[in-house]
């Protein structure tokens, strides 16, 4: 199961955050592992919650977390996104910042539900959200990278966004490929200066951009960067 144990980090640190009983992570794996029999290819979604509470906010004094783990088909994306890049947007949705649910993967997505519903082209795969103050943040389901010379700059997540495993990868990696990644506040117009653009989450892997709203990138400058081939195939899945 690919970044197995990423994926389990970051869930024990939403657990931490929220304050959630820590899940036994050997048995998600066995239980993930008992889904997948006599699967090539697919999706396993794990959902934990608190558990029933009853009426009201306040969250039980003794938890007993659920846990409902789900298998999907593995999407088939069309290889020219990979090929030729994709179209994003950008959307007029904009993300609230709250320090304490900022880089966890916990289940208030109505903001991306939102942004989402902004568009119905398929020609436009994604779309790039902004903070209230006008800073990028991420995608409605992916994060963004930004190259710069070689700079390769992705948005701060301290006040909001997720923070992707396929992310995390990327950084860990960008030293190996003769890269300088940092963290950093992006406005817009970084985006119309950049060199080249991609995107990344756990299903897609590593997706170049093409464009944003009018702004075309040339992705020969990206070409010679390996994420696509070394990170997706030597690293994601293996």
């Amino acid at each position: 199961m690919p970044l197995w144990s990423r994926h389990m980090a970051r869930l024990q640190r939403g657990e931490e955050r929220l304050g959630f009983p820590i899940t036994d992570k050997h048995l998600l794996e066995r239980e993930a592992k008992q889904l997948c029999v006599g699967v090539e290819r697919g999706i396993v979604k794990i959902i934990l919650t608190r558990g029933s509470g009853g009426r009201g906010y306040r969250p039980p004094t003794a938890s007993q977390p659920r846990r409902i783990l789900g298998l999907h088909p593995w999407p088939e994306y069309p290889p020219a996104w990979y090929r030729n890049g994709v179209r994003v947007r950008v959307c007029e949705t904009r993300l609230s910042r709250q320090p304490r649910l900022a880089g966890i993967k916990h289940l208030n997505r109505l903001e991306q539900v939102l942004a989402r519903d902004e568009w119905d082209d398929p020609e436009i795969a994604e779309g790039l959200m902004f903070d209230d103050l006008g800073n990028l943040i991420c995608g409605t389901q992916s994060n963004l990278f930004v190259l710069h010379g070689n700079d390769l700059l992705t948005p701060d997540l301290s006040q909001s966004g997720v923070a992707g495993v396929m992310r995390e990868l990327v950084l860990a990696s960008a030293a190996g490929l003769g890269l300088i990644a940092r963290q950093v506040r992006l406005r817009v117009e970084d985006l119309e200066n950049a060199d080249g653009l991609f995107l990344t989450n756990a299903v897609w892997g590593v997706c170049p951009v093409s464009q944003v709203a009018e702004v075309a990138f040339d992705l020969d400058r990206l070409s010679g960067i390996p994420f696509s081939h070394r990170l997706i195939t030597e690293t994601f899945f293996q």
